[in-house]
């Protein structure tokens, strides 16, 4: 496929496209959109910042128009993704005549119910709450003929595999299934065997190595010294930064911290309400702080351009967790910098990282860009050796 428009898209789909200034296919669209509007069930791994939104969502519109009947189902793992993916999907469903419904916890349950009365055909949501709406018997899903699971090795390692199997007891096995997931460990080689059917496999680049336009660099610290050192790092460096921690307690107080010493901070964590989820990502987004400090319901899906820079204060839980990290910045065919503050305690959870990223190979202490606490040397950059298209064209698709 050499272009959107030679694809046999319906028309409203190829001008909402032509809008949206998306011409040339990325890898992960190339690959998975061809076999998917011929029917087929897809099982794609790629590279965060890939364009996998646009690889599910173009088959999954044409599907929609091309059939008066029927309807479909998204799943993903977080309500921030979720929200995002519904944006997305609804500047390509243009004017077409397409209603979505976007059902995640901690919004209105009665507003939901009556988004669900107008009989939605695009249905996007989280794991809990879907079931929680096929409990009471608001949400139908005998006609869904159009399943995407985003994500999916996220979803099993928040433990909504039994969510999961519950939900898919509800459709019919006359389906189409697109599973997306950046990583493919046992688990989820054993569900779709369950879930897809003689599955078209997609693979685009490793999924355990980091975008090469992004500069890595690694300082260690002490604990005593580890705040001290941000803050150093964050007069030093310019343009927006995410800051990773690893509790939602630590995010709240780093993010207190930073505002009493004059940077303009804010926090994202799972125990904030939705509401206010949403106006801390629109205030990112929009620039009003510098600073976003996060767990990692920010690691995956946030898709903000202008981040310059991704500070791991605390090394992630899950070892994929940190491609997901660093994969915030270099968005849109931008370099971007990553920087990890490795304290005494986590040496163990780095060589983790490494191995996954490297293996085989025998680890060392850190990256080429490691830099002593006294500074020293500059990180490498490592760029792209292909880049696609510039803000607003295909490589802004990402999600």
């Amino acid at each position: 496929m050499f272009s959107f428009q030679e694809a046999g898209l319906p028309l409203p789909l190829v001008r909402s496209l032509e809008r949206m200034k998306f011409t040339t296919p990325t890898p992960v669209q190339a690959e998975a959109i061809p076999p998917a509007l011929e029917g087929r069930d897809i099982l794609g791994s790629a590279q965060t910042g890939t364009g996998k939104t646009a690889a599910f969502g173009i088959p999954m519109i044409a599907s929609l128009l091309n059939n008066t009947r029927g309807s479909a189902l998204v799943l993903l793992p977080t309500r921030e993704l979720a929200v995002q993916v519904q944006a997305a999907l609804k500047q390509m469903i243009g004017r077409a005549p397409i209603t979505t419904a976007l059902l995640i916890g901690g919004e209105s349950m009665p507003r939901q119910i009556q988004e669900l009365r107008n009989r939605p055909r695009l249905i996007i949501g989280t794991p809990g709450r879907i079931n929680d709406h096929l409990t009471r018997g608001t949400l139908m899903l005998h006609d869904t003929r159009f399943l995407v699971l985003d994500e999916t090795d996220r979803m099993l390692d928040m433990g909504f595999g039994i969510q999961l199997d519950a939900i898919l007891r509800y459709l019919t096995a006359k389906r189409q299934t697109l599973m997306f997931s950046a990583t493919l460990p046992d688990n989820i080689i054993k569900l779709s065997k369950k879930y897809l059917n003689d599955p078209v496999r997609i693979a685009i680049g490793s999924t355990t190595a980091t975008a090469e336009n992004i500069s890595e660099e690694l300082i260690k610290v002490s604990d005593a010294d580890k705040y001290s050192r941000l803050l150093e790092e964050l007069e030093r460096r310019e343009g927006t930064i995410i800051i990773f921690v690893k509790t939602k307690w630590g995010a709240e107080k780093l993010a207190v911290r930073l505002c009493r010493n004059k940077h303009q901070a804010s926090a994202l964590h799972g125990d904030l309400r939705q509401n206010k989820r949403e106006q801390v990502i629109d205030g990112f987004r929009k620039q009003k702080y510098r600073i976003l400090v996060a767990t990692d319901i920010a690691s995956r899906g946030l898709d903000i351009p202008h981040i310059a820079h991704v500070i791991n204060y605390d090394l992630p839980q899950s070892p994929e967790d940190y491609i997901h990290r660093i994969g915030r910045t270099a968005r849109a065919g931008a370099d971007g910098d990553a920087l990890t503050l490795l304290a005494p305690q986590d040496h163990a959870k780095w060589k983790a990282i490494q191995r996954m990223m490297n293996p085989g190979e025998k680890q060392e202490s850190g990256p080429r860009g490691e830099r002593k606490p006294d500074g020293g040397q500059k990180p490498r950059r490592r760029r792209s050796r292909s880049r696609q298209g510039s803000r607003g064209g295909p490589a802004r698709q990402a999600a």
